[in-house]
């Protein structure tokens, strides 16, 4: 049987705000390193305000070993 480890990604609850005033490239690249990490995003949630994102997330990846 598969286990999963989840991952929650909020953009305001990330130090700094990691995510505050960030462009879309900037977030997709964040989103192609987690999925280098072997994260799969099976929620995401956008607030789009001024071209300017922030979102909240569900990551999942498999537990391996």
């Amino acid at each position: 049987m598969k286990k999963w480890e989840y991952k929650i990604i909020d953009s305001a609850h990330i130090a700094g705000g990691i995510f505050r005033g960030k462009k879309f490239n900037e977030i997709e690249k964040f989103l192609n390193e987690l999925g280098q990490e072997g994260w799969e995003i099976i929620n995401l949630d956008f607030n789009d305000v001024t071209g300017q994102m922030d979102f909240v997330g569900v990551a999942k990846r498999e537990i391996t070993g």
